[in-house]
């Protein structure tokens, strides 16, 4: 244990730190979901604070992993990580001065989503060159940890705060949590040069986003696996611009019912973690990845849209969520085992851009779907009978409607690359 704390002490001090200032903007992320929610009660404009974020970083993110390649690492996570807590101070300002509307945090949100497009290859990139390879799935697994915390603390923690104090104290949380992480980062973490990083400064920007795809062109099992979690990332997408719309409407809803359910979430992964930490490199890493996912999404959708208590609204995200951190790690370990370290900067921001590309379009559909679709349906005399015995009734059946239909799309997606990627089988060491 001695060694291994040793041996990963640098990863140690970079990861808590980024992950305690990861806690305080997905705090206010959230409070600012519950602000747009009170205000506007429509769950299109919720989704689009999500939107404005995945957007720019699907556009812009191929350029970006090539640009990174180039830079130092530390710089970016430090020049991006300013700029965006700076957004979240015009917010603060705005919100004191009682001016704040949406368009504001739609284009803040668009700013942050273009510091995190260039930010996480660096980030990315910065943690294999401190983590020996032989610890790889066990740090998979203890970042799934955080992010798993991150899930379970950051809505509680907001929906009191929002509560008892207001907007303006989940803002000044995550400001002094952005101050430790950046302190730490700038005097505390050496980053080492990657290897090959001369080399790719000689190249033209479009010359390493080429080598990118071109890299993914040639590595057909790494492309597959991109373009099933893309298909993946749509219907997960979708249901977090649903879920909002499924909980806040409801007579036993509400924001802190919705601030349960969204951390039953980050405790099913805070568990998951943990098994991915602890479980033993698996026969095939690829049939783990899209088994787990089948039963993620095989169960989740389908349980919170028959169901109209809390209770099994959180056990339907106990069970969606549960092997979702062992399906990371194992990805994660694929990727970082298989790509040059001087190359995964670029190949990391193609795969971005592929496999996230679907998220501003499911949150959109999300959305739209509720708003324009599903919900004008079901208070529609057509659902009279077996929809309204299946969905409920009043707001909220609308979006219920939405989860069976995300339900059976999910379904769809792994079964058909289920087959797909059958005839691939990555073994460590491989």
């Amino acid at each position: 244990m001695k060694n291994l704390i040793k041996e990963l002490k640098t990863f140690i001090f970079l990861w808590s730190t980024q992950s305690l200032s990861q806690l305080g903007s997905a705090m206010t992320s959230f409070a600012l979901t519950l602000w747009l929610y009170e205000k506007t009660g429509s769950a299109l404009q919720t989704a689009l604070l999500s939107i404005c974020t995945y957007a720019p970083y699907v556009l812009v993110s191929i350029w970006a992993g090539a640009l990174s390649d180039r830079w130092d690492k530390k710089k970016v996570m430090l020049i991006c990580d300013t700029l965006a807590a700076g957004g979240t101070v015009v917010i603060l300002v705005l919100l004191k001065m009682d001016l704040l509307m949406p368009g504001h945090i739609y284009i803040i949100n668009v700013i942050n989503g273009l510091m995190n497009t260039v930010q996480q290859p660096a980030s990315d990139v910065a943690i294999t060159m401190i983590t020996p390879k032989k610890y790889y799935q066990k740090t998979s697994g203890m970042r799934s940890f955080s992010g798993s915390l991150i899930t379970i603390l950051n809505p509680v923690l907001a929906t009191a705060l929002f509560s008892f104090a207001g907007m303006e104290m989940v803002i000044y949380t995550d400001l002094a949590t952005f101050i430790i992480a950046f302190l730490v980062l700038l005097a505390g973490i050496k980053i080492p040069s990657a290897e090959g990083e001369k080399k790719t400064e000689k190249d033209s920007v479009l010359e390493s986003i080429k080598s990118g795809l071109l890299y993914l062109r040639d590595n057909d099992m790494v492309l597959v696996l991109i373009l099933f979690l893309a298909g993946v990332n749509l219907v997960a997408s979708a249901f977090d611009a649903v879920l909002p719309a499924f909980v806040l409407p409801r007579e036993n809803g509400g924001e802190t019912v919705l601030g349960v359910v969204t951390s039953c979430a980050g405790i099913a992964m805070l568990t998951g973690s943990l098994l991915a930490t602890l479980l033993p490199a698996p026969k095939n890493r690829i049939r783990v990845i899209y088994i787990t996912m089948l039963i993620s999404l095989g169960t989740e959708n389908f349980l919170l849209s028959f169901c109209r208590t809390p209770i099994f609204w959180c056990l339907g995200q106990i069970i969606g969520w549960l092997l979702v951190p062992v399906m990371n790690a194992n990805l994660d370990v694929i990727l970082r085992s298989t790509i040059p370290v001087e190359m995964q900067g670029r190949v990391y921001s193609c795969r971005n851009t592929l496999q996230f590309f679907t998220i501003p379009i499911g949150l959109y559909a999300g959305g739209f779907m509720v708003d324009k679709v599903c919900e004008p349906f079901m208070s529609s005399e057509k659902a009279k009978g077996l929809p309204e015995m299946l969905f409920g009734s009043g707001k909220g059946s609308g979006a219920a409607l939405m989860m069976f239909i995300l339900g059976v799309g999910g379904v769809a997606v792994c079964l058909v690359f289920g087959r797909i990627l059958r005839k691939y089988k990555y073994t460590d060491g491989q």
